[in-house]
């Protein structure tokens, strides 16, 4: 089984991290759970992360692995590796004990279980490094046999964005190879108006309604069953869209969009988890939305500076220089915006912080409620009737024991001194 690893670094991944282990976030086409399941041909059985996420559920995820022992034969997994999708799942020897990226240790096997205190001690506080030596064991006793994979790493949040293009134009020929999907081109015969020359996977149960627009030129496009594309819809490559989303009537570019989420307006190079709703006019470009985000409409993001130089964007470690000329929002789980709300460049929205000013500042703190800055404390049994009633829209129950696990993250966040708050 693959056991996923979220190290130190990933854990200040911030706005996710407060609520989500980033094996749960969309890299390119796919989660990266999901990006592994295919890479290795096996499921994942849990993951190892920051205490505050036990009592994580959502969707297919697996549970939060606590202080258990893992198994012999188990992948751990550095969740900051994305490995590049191909046809089948690779053909790992059965000696081999490490794959690597670009010279870094993405994954260890386990040929022995592991029950050091002191492992498992660092595993838990993500100080633990997947390296060559013999820190994890390998039940050997000689040097680990490596396997080098294509991809890419993680080292920044903002990696998501500035790899998703080449992760999107990989991933989705990948994927098509192994889905059932009709192939359309331009020039096919078919009532679709394609220009360029990379294709458009069409899974069944998709639909496409007339006067709507493929430009491949630069990538293809793959949708999922279920999702809809209606009319005067121009979608641009590389785009992935989710099962039973639905985008309208407007430019969607470059974007990877998670499966039930409604997008309406223009979406640039951008990416939805799933489960939001971007359901009325208003530009986001460069931004990551979490899971169950509703923007209100008009909700506007800016991803260029006026000076067009490079962005910075606020860290647990403070205001940092990303490098990217591009870059807008990153919204994290249950985000709630009022109508016309706009946004600055390189904005960051704290899980479930319900805003509805005209410009909120440029990091705003978890759970936060109200129209101006500073901002009141969202009210942790408000916040969990109002995420309830948004998922029973979409057919997905909060239980009573999801329930609590958002009350102790409401609480936690309220003593993460981290975040400015006056």
């Amino acid at each position: 089984m693959i056991a996923l690893y979220d190290d130190a670094v990933a854990r200040g991944f911030e706005p996710f991290a407060t609520s989500r282990p980033l094996g749960e976030m969309r890299a390119g086409a796919v989660l990266i759970r999901e990006r592994w399941e295919l890479v290795l041909g096996m499921g994942c059985g849990g993951f190892v992360s920051a205490p505050h996420l036990d009592g994580f559920e959502e969707c297919e995820a697996p549970p939060f692995i606590g202080g258990q022992a893992l198994a012999a034969g188990t992948w751990l997994v550095n969740t900051r590796a994305l490995p590049f999708l191909h046809g089948p799942a690779i053909a790992v020897s059965p000696s081999a004990t490490v794959l690597t990226i670009a010279g870094r240790v993405a994954a260890r096997r386990l040929d022995a279980e592991t029950r050091d205190e002191n492992v498992l001690a660092a595993l838990a506080d993500g100080s633990r490094l997947l390296t060559h030596d013999r820190a994890l064991p390998d039940g050997t006793g000689d040097a680990a046999e490596a396997l080098d994979m294509d991809g890419v790493w993680l080292d920044e949040i903002w990696d998501l964005i500035g790899t998703l293009q080449p992760l999107l134009t990989r991933d989705l020929p990948a994927l098509a190879a192994r889905w059932p999907m009709t192939t359309l081109h331009a020039g096919s015969g078919s009532s679709v108006t394609i220009l360029g020359a990379h294709p458009v996977y069409v899974e069944a149960g998709a639909t496409i309604e007339p006067m709507s627009v493929f430009d491949t030129s630069a990538g293809p496009v793959l949708l999922r069953r279920g999702a809809q594309v209606q009319a005067f819809t121009r979608i641009v490559g590389p785009c992935y869209i989710g099962c039973d989303s639905v985008v309208t009537a407007d430019r969607i570019a470059g974007s990877a969009i998670g499966n039930l989420c409604r997008v309406h307006g223009e979406l640039s190079t951008s990416i939805l988890v799933g489960h939001s709703n971007k359901g009325h006019d208003g530009f986001v470009g460069h931004s990551i939305l979490g899971r169950w985000v509703n923007l209100g409409a008009g909700t506007i993001t800016s991803n260029l500076k006026n000076t067009y130089g490079t962005v910075t964007l606020w860290t647990p470690d403070g205001i940092r220089e990303t490098g990217l000329q591009f870059l807008g929002t990153m919204f994290g789980d249950h985000v709630k915006t009022g109508i016309g709300l706009r946004l600055t460049t390189g904005c960051v929205l704290g899980t479930a912080a319900n805003v509805f000013d005209t410009m909120p500042p440029k990091v705003v703190a978890p759970f936060s409620w109200g129209g101006r800055f500073p901002y009141e404390s969202f009210d942790c049994n408000k916040f969990i009737q109002t995420a309830a009633r948004m998922m029973a829209r979409r057919a997905v129950p909060l239980g009573e024991t999801a329930g609590e696990w958002w009350a102790q993250v409401c609480r936690a966040s309220e003593r993460d001194a981290r975040w400015p708050r006056r």
